[in-house]
Parts: structure tokens; C-alpha cells; sequence
């Protein structure tokens, strides 16, 4: 196998200085997805050029700060990996900035609650140590092709327009630019091109939690009707979600949801932003006024941006289906365990649904091949922009999976350049024995279990 944790020089954050920058592996995108693949590929000794084009990392932990990890705990077991071991490092913090708690949603099974910025803070580290070049505030334009290989992707930084040349390229995007205009197809949404709704979350401090929490309504229902029919909250606020937060007294808002918006569309984006902060003042206020346990306290932790949990899902080898998902398939190159509900939000309609799609103690695992497209030799994708039908995709889409998806895409790279493969053509057996190797769990067919060739 290959050898990991080569020794080389720690790398620095900067904006490139050069207009012909030579990497093995360049990974766009930095949220949870991207840093698996970027860690993953530069402690295999790889040189990584890491691409994000905002001033942090972690994805939808800097849009929705104190989004709970949920399904990382797939069947009851930690997922392993890097999911596992940015755990670990946090548990082992004194005080712990992060804990394992049952998710009071149905359906939902253990989650991680964990200090947001703390979490950044070890992401950051743990970049460093494997000796990843980061390069924030840079935007991935376009990539240069040469046949079914790109050759070159065009960046643009604060300093002007850049060039990197790359042996490899995975997109953790969330978007999929880089990959669709390689030529990679995509599909948008349901069959109508209906997309999730996009939201805004926040936090209150200084709430009681005995009296927040003395129902035994985990979406307030009560409340939130109250609140509608006095045009307090927004008639979409039907349920509230509130959850405790890592810290004592916090409560973690993730109640305003805004549907019908384009995620690739910046001026739409901009907008819906502007309007989930009216509705969060909105409903910040109401609770502060009509929930008991919430008359001391004050918002925090206002999102910067709307979360935005859909936009393109690519192409690739193959498309998980639901139906897969629902028969517990263990796939022969399965990557990543998950036993996530269809966790839906507001795609056609105000509702959410958060239907279970395995039996209890169950899980499926997702193949490699849906990271993989059909013909572009060097490029492989994870994350939110997974190869999925609609049904599939609500369920794989948490951020514990984003996680190990970009972890198997980044060690996928490792063995693509040893053995001077194309992507398509790597060696399922020996990545899902690297992955097992870095502690990944829930790999590997099962006994009995439905298994795809």
C-alpha cells in the first residue's frame, strides 16, 4: 500500500504569486468534502493545491455556524476516518468542544455537536500538517482541456488571473462548475427542476433550556402556529426546528428555510440572504416574546450567507437510486456507510419530510463509482454534487459523508498516480483496503447483503 505521512515542508496560506502553478492533486472547494480530499491526498505524500473562494473553510459549518454532523454515526458506530478523527480531536479538548448526543428529530440517529470555530481551527491544523498548499479567496474559473483530460484550470485571485496545472482534479465544489464545464452532464433537482430550499440558521444564548425543552414537541408546532396566525414568524415557519447547542443554554435555530431559490444564481443567493435575516430577526423576536425559557436571551452566530443544499448533481459511472438505498446496498466499491433519513426540504412545496430509508440498525453504502464521471480521465467530484437520483441524494448529503466521499476521492487520487491510471480504471479492492486502512468503517459487502458489480 502506499506510504503515507511523508515528511515535507509545512505549508503557508497565501494567494498565488505565479501564473503557472504545478500540482499533483488540486482540489476545488473547501467545505467538508474538500477537506476530506485534500487531507487525505497530502498525507500520501501528494502535493495538494487546495481552491476556496471564500475566506474559510468547512463549507456549510461557516454559512450555518453550529450545524450539527448528523449520520456520523451510521448503524450506531462512528464513521471513521477523517469524520472520526476531527471527533476525537475535539472530544479530547479540555473542556470536550465537541459531544455525541440522540437527535431529538425523527428518523435522525446519533449526531455531533461541536464548537464551530474550534472545529475550524483543527480542520486548519490538520491541512497544515499534511502539508496542503490553501489558497482562500481564489475562484476556479474554468478548466483547460485537452481531449478527455484537463490539463490546466483557470483561477482567479484578489492579484489577477492564475493558472494551475494539475495531475488530478476533484471538485467539492457544490456546484460542479469545474466539472460541467468539462463537459461532465448534471441534473437539476426533481424532475420539475425543483431544488431544496435554501436556509439561515442561528443561535440564542442565555435561553433555559428546562423550560425551552419541557414539551415533548420537537418542532413546536403549538408555537409555531401561534406565531403565524399573529403574522409574528413567516407562514412557512410550520415547525420549528430548535435544538441544544454544544454549550449550556444555547439554542441552534435552523428554522428558516426559503425555497425556490437558484443556488448558482449570486443575485438570488444575495437576496434570499437579505430575506432569511428579516425572517430571523422576525423569529428571534417572537421567541423571545412568547416561548418560555427564551425572555433573557439574545441571537448570536447570524449565518452570513443562506445555506444552500442543492444545485447540480453530476453524471457519473453510475446513479444511486433510492431504491438502492432502501435495500441496505452494500456496494462492492462502497466508500462511504450512511443510514441518513430522506431528509427533503422544501422542494416543491412547504413540506419536509424526514422518512427513514433503511430499516433500524441498518445502513447502505455509497459506491466510489458515483464520484467517478463516465469519460474525463483526471477528474473526480464529491460531495453535494454526487452522482444521485433526487430520493438518494436527500439522504447521502450530510456532511459526515461529504467528508469520507472526498476522503476516498483524495486517496483514489493517491493510487491513480502511483500506478499512472486513469480514474476510471482504478482498482475498487485496493480503495476500499486503503480506505479501511485510514480507519474508514462499514466498507467492504456484506454477508447476505444485495451486492452490485
Amino acid at each position: 500500500m502506499l506510504e503515507q505521512f511523508c515528511a515535507r515542508p509545512m505549508a503557508t496560506i497565501c494567494p498565488m504569486q505565479t501564473t503557472d502553478h504545478t500540482t499533483d492533486v488540486l482540489v476545488v472547494g473547501g467545505g467538508t468534502a474538500g477537506f476530506g480530499a485534500a487531507v487525505a491526498a497530502g498525507r500520501f505524500g501528494l502535493d495538494v493545491c487546495l481552491v476556496e473562494s471564500t475566506t474559510r473553510i468547512g463549507g456549510v459549518m461557516a454559512s450555518c455556524p453550529g450545524m450539527p454532523w448528523g449520520a456520523a454515526y451510521p448503524g450506531g458506530t462512528i464513521i471513521g476516518g477523517l469524520m472520526g478523527e476531527l471527533a476525537e480531536r475535539l472530544y479530547s479538548m479540555s473542556p470536550p468542544a465537541a459531544e455525541k448526543r440522540p437527535c431529538s428529530l425523527e428518523n435522525f440517529g446519533p449526531e455531533i455537536l461541536y464548537d464551530h470555530e474550534l472545529a475550524t481551527v483543527t480542520m486548519f491544523e490538520m491541512l497544515d500538517e499534511a502539508s496542503v498548499e490553501l489558497h482562500l479567496g481564489t475562484i476556479a474559473v474554468a478548466p483547460v482541456m485537452d481531449g478527455n483530460t484537463i490539463t490546466a484550470v483557470e483561477c482567479r485571485d484578489r492579484l489577477g488571473d492564475n493558472t494551475i496545472t494539475p495531475r488530478i482534479v476533484i471538485d467539492c465544489s457544490g456546484d460542479g462548475e469545474i466539472s460541467t464545464r468539462a463537459g461532465v452532464p448534471y441534473d437539476v433537482g426533481d424532475a420539475d427542476g425543483n431544488t431544496m430550499g435554501v436556509s439561515l440558521t442561528f443561535t440564542m444564548v442565555d435561553a433555559d433550556w428546562d423550560r425551552v425543552f419541557a414539551g415533548d414537541d420537537p418542532y413546536f408546532t403549538a408555537e409555531a402556529t401561534r406565531g403565524i396566525t399573529q403574522r409574528r414568524i413567516h407562514e412557512d415557519l410550520a415547525q420549528l426546528y430548535l435544538m441544544k447547542g454544544l454549550h449550556q443554554n444555547t439554542v441552534f435555530c435552523n428554522s428558516v428555510v426559503i425555497p425556490g431559490v437558484d443556488g448558482t444564481d449570486p443575485a438570488e443567493v444575495s437576496r434570499a440572504t437579505q430575506e432569511g435575516r428579516r425572517r430571523c430577526n422576525q423569529l428571534a423576536g417572537f421567541l423571545r416574546d412568547e416561548v418560555p425559557g427564551f425572555e433573557r436571551s439574545r441571537m448570536t452566530h447570524l449565518g452570513p450567507t443562506v445555506g444552500v443544499r442543492e444545485t447540480r448533481r453530476l453524471s457519473g459511472i453510475h446513479r444511486l437510486s433510492g431504491e438502492e438505498l432502501a435495500r441496505g446496498t452494500k456496494f462492492v466499491d462502497g466508500v462511504v456507510c450512511c443510514d441518513n433519513p430522506i431528509d427533503d426540504v422544501m422542494r416543491s412545496s412547504a413540506a419536509m419530510t424526514h422518512d427513514a430509508i433503511v430499516d433500524g440498525g441498518d445502513y447502505y453504502t455509497i459506491p466510489f463509482r458515483s464520484l467517478v464521471p463516465t469519460s474525463v480521465e483526471n477528474l473526480m467530484f464529491a460531495g453535494r454534487i454526487i452522482s444521485a437520483d433526487p430520493v438518494a441524494f436527500a439522504s447521502v448529503r450530510g456532511m459526515p459523508q461529504c467528508m469520507a466521499m472526498g476522503q476516498a476521492t483524495g486517496t483514489a487520487a493517491a493510487i491513480a498516480i502511483d500506478k499512472g491510471l486513469a480514474v476510471q480504471n482504478i482498482d475498487h479492492h485496493d480503495l476500499v483496503i486503503a480506505l479501511q486502512e485510514q480507519g474508514v468503517r462499514g466498507l467492504g459487502t456484506a454477508p447476505g447483503s444485495r451486492q452490485i458489480c
